[in-house]
Parts: C-alpha cells; structure tokens; sequence
C-alpha cells in the first residue's frame, strides 16, 4: 500500500512564494485559518529550513520538500499540482535532488522546533465534515 500527500506543498506556502505580507482576495482558496497572516509568520520557520538547504543545493524550496517527503519511505509519492509546465518539470526533478543525513536533521530539527500555527481548515467545514 502506498500513500500520497495531499497538498505535500502546503497549498503553495513551502515554495517561499507566500510570506506573512502576502494579501488573499476574497475568493482565494487560502483564506483560512493555516494561512492567516499571523500563522504565516508564525510556520515561516519550515520555509526557511527549506530555503538554506535549498540555496546549498541550487535547487528551490519546493524541490527539497518534495525531496525530503520521497526520503521518508520508498511508499511514499507525493503528487504536487502544477499548473505551469516549468514547474512540472522542477517537481519531478526533485526526485533527483539528494538529501544528505545532515540535510534530514536540519529538516526534523526545524520540524521539531516551529509549532506549526493555524488549522488546516476553518471549523465550520470541519463540523460539516464530521470531525
């Protein structure tokens, strides 16, 4: 049995593209409470685990989080949405990028460290749901 992630690029915050001063229109898919500019700030710690390991590598952030989910178990596939062809092709690249152990700690180390702030959904869809 495999799994696949769901979202294994939080909804496009482990790419480094959403900071605490990116603004939602009303209409964004985003707007609840993981992506509040608070929680932002507040789970920036992740991106920037991501981001030294990435600069070190010369590869993005989102590389080394879908690097780092495919270093975890060979059971393991995480498929991203992409809905441009260059970023297609730098997803599945990063099956290619190779995380040392000192990269795996470095990642479990800011994982341990950063408690990570806003629920994945707003409440209301949750009790719609049943949970």
């Amino acid at each position: 049995m495999g799994f696949v992630p769901y979202s294994p690029l939080g909804k496009g915050f482990l790419t480094g593209a959403i900071t605490a001063q990116t603004h939602f229109v009303a209409n964004d898919f985003r707007n609840m409470p993981r992506f509040s500019a608070e929680s932002r700030a507040a789970n920036q710690g992740l991106v920037e685990a991501l981001g030294r390991i990435a600069d070190g590598k010369g590869v993005t952030k989102a590389q080394i989080a879908l690097a780092w989910l495919l270093a975890q178990a060979p059971w393991i596939v995480p498929i991203p949405g992409a809905k441009k062809l260059t970023r297609l092709g730098k997803n599945l690249a990063s099956a290619d990028v190779a995380l040392t152990p000192e990269d795996l700690r470095h990642i479990a180390t800011a994982l341990t460290t950063t408690k990570v702030q806003g629920a994945r959904y707003p409440a209301a869809l949750l009790e719609l749901v049943g949970r």
